[in-house]
């Protein structure tokens, strides 16, 4: 499939489609038209900021029904495959997406806050992508860094499957999705994304943290989101700590409620 990067708009324009009545930008407002099956955002937290308020990162409502979660290794909800036009970081791309894994309808905001605000990526090494959902964020990351030795990882078998189909289907051969299992021992990370599940609890959500960040490569970084009234401002100075000696923990930037942290391994 051919994967296109449209111009990007300029401030001047964002702003003014920003301020927009409720439905009047078709990509920031897509997925109202659910009759059409797709759903187009921008990557970024005014592309996001719809779908009724629904949707606000893995630190928000859990998208699954009934008491399913969508951290759930093997959910029970019908595999029912939708199929959504998004936009990531400028790239236009089509997806599928389900039941029983996180934001199954859309690009959530938290997601779209860390795709609009971190770095560019390296170009080659190796990435990850933490807790990958139906693969926004390993997607963007494929886009932008084509040599760049991609993982993305999910406890959620569903969801590894949608990330390994959806990097198939838009030719990013270099993402490989698995479960934590599957990553190999000694392998070490020059950049990690996360839009973190907070949601697990925290003394699970600092075990996971702890068993990946420490991966980092000397020189490398890690950007993840966290939503603020959620914890975000105490979980940099923990992280400072656990860490310890030799990395540095700051917030990167802050937009429509949430921190993206900023992890740093000196070199």
């Amino acid at each position: 499939m051919a994967v296109t990067k449209p111009q990007k708009d300029n401030d001047g324009r964002k702003t003014r489609e920003a301020k927009r009545k409720n439905g009047a930008n078709k990509a920031n407002h897509a997925d109202n038209t659910d009759t059409r099956n797709t759903h187009e955002v921008n990557g970024n937290d005014n592309g996001s900021n719809n779908a009724n308020g629904a949707d606000h990162g893995h630190q928000g409502k859990h998208q699954t029904k009934g008491d399913e979660q969508y951290f759930a290794a093997n959910p029970q909800s019908a595999d029912v495959r939708r199929e959504r036009k998004v936009t990531l970081r400028g790239y236009d791309a089509t997806v599928q997406t389900s039941n029983g894994v996180f934001s199954g309808n859309r690009v959530d905001l938290g997601t779209s806050v860390l795709l609009r605000h971190a770095p560019m990526p390296p170009q080659q090494g190796t990435g990850l992508d933490l807790g990958c959902g139906w693969g926004p964020i390993a997607l963007a990351l494929g886009f932008e860094s084509p040599d760049l030795d991609l993982w993305a990882i999910d406890i959620n078998e569903r969801a590894v499957d949608l990330t390994a189909e959806n990097a198939k289907s838009n030719g990013l051969e270099h993402v490989h999705a698995v479960t934590s299992d599957a990553v190999p021992a000694d392998l070490t990370f020059d950049v990690i994304w996360s839009n973190p599940p907070i949601r697990i609890g925290k003394d699970a959500l600092h075990e996971l943290l702890m068993a990946w960040l420490p991966r980092l490569n000397p020189g490398g970084a890690a950007y993840l989101v966290v939503q603020k009234n959620l914890g975000s401002d105490s979980l940099i100075p923990w992280l400072a700590q656990a860490l310890g000696d030799g990395y540095s923990v700051s917030k990167y930037a802050s937009s429509k409620g949430y921190r993206v942290i900023e992890v740093l391994r000196q070199a």
